[in-house]
């Protein structure tokens, strides 16, 4: 009984001197502010904080979401670094989507933290949101967001660590997180296709779902185009220090139906490029055509189409009829195009490929061909074996069946496109039914194939007696000739 009684005492004693400390403190507060002025107060209270500061073991840094009138670009890289490394287990989460083909994006919520490795450092994250008091006012640009709008709340990451870890986080993993978001930027962005109009460029979406797994083309080729793709764009140094543009090109030839459309979209796919798909037969007047060229984007694919027929081409010393042309009109001509593949305007931008296609290559200006414009020549071909299997698996999700080898002789017989085979097996859902049905096309075509060369054969034998018959007319009507003479 003496012991509670001893802790009872005890209890009263300390809450009285806490009480008598808080109201001492609250008096001194009063005090100060009272006699001390503002200036004063706010360089004491600075001075604890960097007191508090340097005796503390760890550092902090803090990532504005804005940075004056602009949007700060390490804020949006790291909520998109951080969303990869969320904790979905986390108490508060805030998630959304603003486009209907993405997924779910997971972030923090105000208040939450999270820690994060880099490199054996131990980096914790937290988001922190506070009134903006110059939201209102409307004076300066205090209350203004990255777009120009007026923001109610400021949001910010703090990022804390061990002051030993200062200049790892500076120097390295800072810029890994803006490298890393760049990327992930650069997957989950929706391409663009842009046509021409006059002199400007309109956009629309770009959803083609071709890739080069789904690419019915040969393995080999196929894998020569993706290396080649991949060592283009880790070259900007290599271009520079050989005192080249930085763009690549790219000539895609052959029959009408044999995957070139699909092969542009894979490529923009594979790279994440945008394609601006150039008309020109809309594009009248060589200064037009630099306007377009000039503005397009870097990181792009530009594309002409049918090159050898969307227009008459002509040099820039020859007119229509092969006379000399007037100097001071501005068509457009075959070097105005050429000047922007490989002349002074080819630098107009970076990272740019260059794609011409056609199905008759030898019908296309030798001035097109030559080294050094086009890089790369791609035969797109007939339908061969592995290609059909490709097509097989697109369209059926089978890797083999029973008609394989058939087919595939026939394949290797008869000249038929990708595009024709892929219109055959989609004709029906029920695979067996498709491939037989893929069987009498082909055959079909082989038999067609046969009438035709035979009727060849007879139209040359026709031909070739039609001949030989002149020559004996000829022949005779000379021997009649010298007899009379004689």
């Amino acid at each position: 009984m003496a012991t509670y009684d001893k802790a009872i005492e005890s209890y009263k004693k300390a809450v009285t001197t806490a009480a008598s400390v808080a109201a001492s403190a609250m008096l001194v507060r009063g005090v100060v502010n009272e006699l001390l002025p503002y200036e004063v107060r706010d360089l004491l209270t600075s001075g604890l904080g960097y007191l508090r500061s340097r005796m503390s073991s760890q550092h902090t840094v803090v990532i504005e979401e804005t940075e004056g009138w602009a949007a700060n670009q390490l804020y949006d890289a790291a909520r998109a670094y951080l969303a990869t490394r969320i904790n979905i287990d986390m108490q508060r989460l805030r998630v959304s989507r603003v486009d209907e083909g993405k997924s779910l994006m997971f972030s923090m919520e105000e208040g939450e933290e999270m820690a994060d490795l880099h490199d054996g450092a131990e980096f914790r994250w937290r988001l922190v949101c506070r009134d903006n008091p110059g939201a209102g006012a409307g004076n300066g640009n205090g209350g203004r967001g990255g777009n120009g709008s007026y923001r109610l709340e400021v949001r910010s990451f703090e990022m804390s660590f061990h002051k030993k870890h200062k200049e790892k986080a500076i120097t390295s993993y800072l810029p890994h997180i803006l490298a890393t978001a760049k990327k992930i930027k650069e997957q989950d962005r929706t391409l663009k296709i842009y046509m021409n109009e006059g002199e400007s460029w309109f956009a629309i979406d770009l959803h083609h779902p071709s890739t080069f797994s789904t690419l019915a083309m040969d393995h080999k080729m196929k894998q020569s185009v993706m290396d080649d793709l991949e060592r283009f764009v880790k070259r900007k140094e290599y271009y520079k220090r050989i005192g080249k543009a930085w763009k690549r090109g790219y000539l895609l030839y052959g029959p009408p139906g044999t995957g070139k459309s699909s092969l542009i979209a894979a490529m923009a796919n594979y790279l994440k490029f945008d394609v601006y798909d150039l008309e020109l037969t809309e594009v009248n007047w060589n200064s037009t055509l630099r306007r377009l060229l000039i503005g397009m984007t870097n990181r792009s694919i530009l594309v002409i189409e049918d090159i050898d027929c969307s227009v008459d081409l002509q040099q820039r010393d020859e007119g229509q009829d092969g006379t000399k042309s007037n100097p001071s009109e501005d068509k457009m001509t075959l070097s105005g195009l050429l000047n922007f593949v490989d002349g002074l305007w080819s630098t107009s931008g970076e990272e740019r490929i260059i794609i011409f296609t056609t199905n008759y290559k030898e019908r296309l200006d030798p001035a097109l061909l030559r080294p050094g414009r086009m890089d790369m020549h791609i035969h797109m071909g007939y339908c061969c074996p592995e290609s059909f299997r490709i097509l097989a698996s697109n369209y059926h999700s089978i890797s083999d069946h029973d008609t394989y080898p058939e087919i595939e002789e026939l394949i290797k017989e008869v000249m038929v496109t990708p595009a024709e085979v892929a219109e055959v097996l989609m004709r029906n859902d029920d695979t067996d039914i498709a491939l037989e049905g893929l069987i009498q096309f082909l055959k079909g075509k082989k038999s067609d194939a046969k009438d035709s060369k035979g009727e060849n054969v007879d139209h040359v034998a026709k031909e070739d007696a039609k001949e030989m018959t002149t020559k004996q007319d000829a022949s005779g009507d000379q021997n009649l000739n010298d007899a009379g003479k004689e």
